[in-house]
Formats: structure tokens, C-alpha cells, sequence
């Protein structure tokens, strides 16, 4: 049948019969059913024809958009997320800007920046040691796709208030690794996903805290970033502390914000995980007798139940004892991570 034909039966310009074929025009729903009439082919199969050529025409426009995004793939930690199984080795640039969409659940990377939940990622400063806004947005991604799924309780600060002592109490146990799998069911039945992973190049973070599940479970994110004991422990408590003192609307990120209001509530986090580990009565009392050695600071790690490792940080936090004091430094052990 010819076009002239066609637009006859349809009763239609042959102007817009032309421009249907060359794919300018589209097939609408009355027009399906028109050709369905003329052509005995079922509307349904017009508008399926239809469909399946925007969807390419819209895949074209996708992929070239995605070829102009090719230069920010370096600013992800792309090759540890293949590690870790959140997206797919593959040398294809194209295939990598695909698989960072999908694992970041937007429609374009750049406008990560504009979610909600990566914000905080992009404010802190990257004027110094090689940090990218985009590889910690994607470690704090990974963190939620780990943390839901992670079975938990419906949050319960109650809960969780009277769980720290025992929680505090697991730190001394000779297997870190054991100690964290006691944390994380403990965290758990308190509403709270405990999640950790290997540092990203390009993020020098330690934490993060953020909630999901319009605010039923909270999530506490930590990087196996370094592996002295104190730093773990006081940055562990330092997310609970948000967890118990800040809004739930918050995420909250360890180590960079230059907004003040941020920067108050960091503080007061820090000043919970410090008096939580040392009760501050304890620690001037401590301090008071200006007598720092090996024996009085395991002693008085013995006395509060923690490792001598977070006094000697304390101290040496507060430049009361240097750095440099091997000795003492001596106290601050390393933990051996499971892979």
C-alpha cells in the first residue's frame, strides 16, 4: 500500500503519514487504533513498535551523554568497588560510567551531588591530601547498600542507653573480630546496622552516621582506616554519640565540615566518646598525680575496664605525653582485620 493510499484510508495529511515513517512523528494511541482498522495489525503492536523506537532514540541521547561524562570516572574509587563486588570489572569507559549510575541509582553523575544523602560528602574541603568528594560519596553509598541488609529491631534509644556499658565491655576481648560480631547483634536489637569497610583511596574519612527507614533504623558506618585501637574505639562512640544526641534528619560525617552548626555537633560527639571511654572525674584525678608510665596506665586502664590504648590516646590527644614516647606508645595496639 502506498503512502498516498495509506493517508486516504486514514484520513490523514500525507504529510504526517510520511513523517510517521521517517520516525519524525510519533504513533499515538488513536492512531494505533486507526492503523489497527486499516491493516488488520493489532493497535497494541504499533504502540509497542513505538515504544521500543523512542526507548532507542532515548538510548543514543543516554550514550552520548554518558561519553561526556567519561572524565569523572576517575574521581571514583572504581577499582575498589569492584573489589567489593558493587559493580562490574569491565575496561568499557562507557560500561563504568553505566555501572557507577546503577550502583549510585541516578541518572546522571553529576547530579550526585545534588542527593540529599552525598551532600555532606561534597562539602568537605578537598584543598589538601588528594581528597574527592566523589570517593567518599561512594563509600557512604556502599555503606547503605551493606547496612540494608542488615536485619535490625525498630530503633530504641532506651535500649541502646542501657546496651553501652556491655558494649564498652567487649573492647577488651582478645579478638577484635569476635568483639565486633558481639557489637554488630547487639547494635542490631537496638535498631542500629553496624557496617564496616576498607578505606577508599581519596576519602581520609573514619565514620559516618545516617538513617533510613524514615528514621526506624539508623545506620553507623566506620572505615578499617589505620588500625590503632583508640582511634577505632573513640571514633566508634563518637557515631553513637550522634546517634543519641543529634537529629535523625542529619548525616553526619567524621572528620570535615566547615559549617558551624556541623562543627558544634562534632563537638559535642567527640566530648561524648571521650568522657564515655574515660569518665572525666576519673581522668583528672588521673592526670592530677602527673605520673605517666606504663604500670600506672595499665592500672588505670584495669580500674575503668578499658584498653591502656585509649588512655595513652587520651593523653596523648590532651599533649600530655609526646608522640614520639615510644614507651607508652608502646600501649597502643594494632588490630588485625578479617578480610
Amino acid at each position: 500500500m502506498s503512502q498516498s493510499e495509506l493517508s486516504e484510508r486514514l484520513g490523514r495529511p500525507s504529510q504526517a503519514i510520511n513523517e510517521i515513517i521517517k520516525g519524525k512523528k510519533s504513533i499515538t494511541s488513536t492512531t494505533a487504533l486507526e492503523l489497527e482498522d486499516v491493516l488488520k495489525v493489532p493497535s497494541h503492536i504499533w504502540l509497542g513498535l513505538e515504544s521500543e523506537y523512542q526507548i532507542t532514540i532515548a538510548r543514543q541521547v543516554e550514550q552520548k551523554q554518558m561519553g561526556e561524562e567519561i572524565s569523572l570516572i576517575e574521581r571514583f574509587p572504581y577499582a575498589e568497588l569492584v573489589k567489593l563486588g558493587f559493580v562490574r570489572k569491565t575496561r568499557n569507559l562507557l560500561e563504568k560510567v553505566d555501572e557507577l549510575k546503577q550502583f549510585f541509582s541516578v541518572a546522571k553523575l553529576s547530579q550526585i551531588a545534588n542527593v540529599k544523602m552525598y551532600q555532606p560528602a561534597f562539602r568537605i574541603a578537598t584543598n589538601h591530601d588528594h581528597v574527592l568528594n566523589e570517593s567518599i560519596a561512594a563509600w557512604m553509598q556502599a555503606s547503605k547498600i551493606k547496612a540494608t541488609k542488615i536485619v535490625t529491631k525498630a530503633f530504641d534509644k532506651e535500649k541502646l542507653e542501657n546496651e553501652l556499658e556491655k558494649i564498652k565491655a567487649k573492647m577488651v576481648l582478645d579478638d577484635i573480630n569476635e568483639s565486633l560480631s558481639e557489637i554488630r547483634d547487639t547494635l542490631a536489637s537496638c535498631g542500629i546496622a553496624f557496617v564496616l569497610l576498607p578505606h577508599f583511596k581519596n576519602t581520609k574519612i573514619h565514620g559516618a552516621t545516617f538513617w533510613i527507614e524514615d528514621g526506624k533504623k539508623a545506620i553507623v558506618a566506620m572505615t578499617l582506616r589505620g588500625s590503632y585501637s583508640d582511634v577505632f574505639w573513640f571514633s566508634f562512640f563518637h557515631e553513637v554519640g550522634h546517634i543519641l544526641l543529634h537529629s535523625k534528619r542529619e548525616v553526619f560525617l567524621e572528620d570535615g565540615c566547615d559549617n558551624k552548626v556541623l562543627q558544634q555537633q562534632e563537638h559535642e560527639a567527640n566530648e561524648f566518646s571521650k568522657n564515655f571511654l574515660i569518665p572525666i572525674d576519673e581522668y583528672n584525678d588521673f592526670i592530677a598525680q602527673e605520673n605517666f608510665t606504663k604500670t600506672t596506665i595499665t592500672k588505670f586502664a584495669k580500674k575503668l575496664k578499658i584498653k591502656p590504648s585509649i588512655v595513652v590516646g587520651r593523653l596523648m590527644h590532651d599533649e600530655l605525653i609526646a608522640f614520639s614516647n615510644f614507651k607508652l606508645n608502646s600501649l597502643r595496639d594494632r588490630y588485625n582485620w578479617a578480610k
